[in-house]
């Protein structure tokens, strides 16, 4: 696919691997306040942990409370795909501080409607506006980024994400014992200086802004291919390839949530040894990720993913062995480090490469739409498959992470192709560009560069 110059414009320090010091030391100020407002605003999201806990307080019945975190969840999947377009259409800029502000306002009405329907709506569409912000962020840190840089930046961002997440259900906790308005607030606050950082660090101009969506089609040698929408995302056949892994792979990744906690009664064993399954992840993903991310990013992307996504369903399916306790540990272990390799290039880095300028903003929000929508109906089809065949659920794991490897490798492009298809966008570019257009792009690389 066609890859923004700007990613790979780097100064010479930007053509080597470095480590996580430099990586951080040498991105603009808008990577960094990006990812310090990820952490932000992760570490403020309250209100989708405890809404089930808030309705029923309320005097909501439990279906009811249940329906609201489905209708949050589905409302999340569309916000996804809305915020994608709106990122090529209007700008990553304008996209990440208006979805924020829009769900800063809509949370704290939740505290003053009685109606449950109109309940439902506000979490719905407040669910869009809170995550519509992040292909936008995406898109602009690999505008931002060196393409050698990718998979340590994400894998920063994977942390900031991490930490914000395991944060914020101690100090939710904290907010409900002095006030339930205060978990609403609260989330609010955090999304509103996430705005604010967004505004007054993020470059007002990006290389999307300035490619036309004429320059944007081409996509494996494909002529006529639609412009400037969702169907060229359905029109490249490798891509969609690769969203069938990542739906796949999501749909077993959230099995440790869905499916595990029943294994572990199965076993007989107590709340306390899943709990320690999950804290071990969390250890594992925290603290190991940025070291091992210093290795991955010498790998070809392809690599990464496969790798990546082969782990996590076979680390899964151990979780059928008959060694009690042990079998847990080995297996936790084996998917926590098939997510520690893969995850950043499976759910950021490669969906940010594969699209070209003026269609990335939908490729990624393709991606995060399908990942979404694999974690919302993971959990059903987990628990189902688990009443019915128990420890087959396990196995049906690995199997189906053997065809999400083989559609990661199918669907991934490998470098050598991804090159090529570089040098013959910039090629028509060159072409195009004859009469003056290459300044306007050394201008559009010179302004989000220097961050005006």
């Amino acid at each position: 696919m066609a890859q923004n110059n700007a990613t790979k414009a780097s100064d010479g320090a930007g053509k080597q691997h470095a480590g996580v010091r430099q990586v951080w030391r040498e991105s603009p100020a808008a990577v960094k306040s990006l990812l310090a407002g990820t952490m932000i605003n992760r570490l403020g999201g309250f209100v989708q942990v405890f809404m089930v806990l808030y309705l029923t307080q309320r005097g909501f019945s439990d279906a009811q409370a249940g329906a609201a975190l489905g209708v949050y969840g589905a409302g999340a999947v569309l916000g996804t795909l809305v915020g994608g377009w709106m990122s090529d259409k209007l700008g990553p800029r304008l996209t990440i501080v208006s979805t924020l502000l829009g769900s800063a306002v809509l949370l704290p009405c939740v505290l003053y409607l009685d109606s449950y329907w109109a309940i439902l709506t506000v979490i719905a569409v407040s669910g869009a506006a809170s995550v519509a912000y992040q292909p936008a962020s995406t898109s602009m840190i690999s505008y931002l980024t060196p393409t050698e840089r990718h998979v340590m930046i994400f894998a920063m961002g994977r942390l900031a994400i991490n930490l914000g997440t395991t944060a914020a259900p101690l100090l939710g906790a904290a907010l409900v014992k002095i006030s339930w308005d205060f978990l609403f607030w609260g989330e609010a606050l955090a999304v509103v200086i996430f705005s604010a950082v967004a505004a007054t660090t993020l470059p007002h101009r990006t290389v999307s802004d300035t490619t036309g969506p004429a320059d944007d089609g081409a996509s494996d040698g494909r002529e006529g291919a639609p412009k400037a929408s969702y169907l060229a995302v359905l029109a490249d056949r490798r891509y969609l390839m690769f969203l069938l892994a990542m739906f796949v792979s999501s749909v077993i990744y959230i099995q440790h949530i869905s499916a595990l906690p029943l294994t572990v009664q199965h076993l007989g064993m107590g709340i306390e040894v899943y709990a320690a399954m999950i804290a071990l992840n969390g250890l594992l993903v925290i603290t190991c990720e940025l070291l091992v991310a210093k290795v991955v990013q010498r790998w070809p992307i392809r690599t990464a993913v496969i790798i990546g996504v082969l782990l996590t369903g076979i680390g899964m399916s151990l979780y059928a062995l008959p060694w009690g306790l042990a079998a847990l540990v080995i297996a936790t272990l084996l998917w926590s480090l098939g997510e520690i390799i893969g995850y950043p290039s499976l759910f950021f880095a490669y969906p940010a490469q594969a699209g070209p300028p003026g269609l990335r903003g939908r490729y990624l929000g393709a991606s995060n739409a399908l990942y979404g929508l694999g974690s919302a109906i993971g959990p059903f089809i987990g628990v189902m498959i688990w009443n019915r065949f128990q420890e087959g659920l396990w196995l049906g794991c690995g199997v189906v992470g053997l065809l999400a490897g083989a559609a990661a490798w199918g669907g991934v492009r490998p470098a050598a192709a991804a090159d090529k298809d570089n040098a013959s966008e910039e090629a028509k570019g060159a072409d195009k560009d004859k009469g003056g257009e290459m300044g306007d792009a050394g201008t559009a690389d010179a302004e989000i560069r220097t961050g005006t």
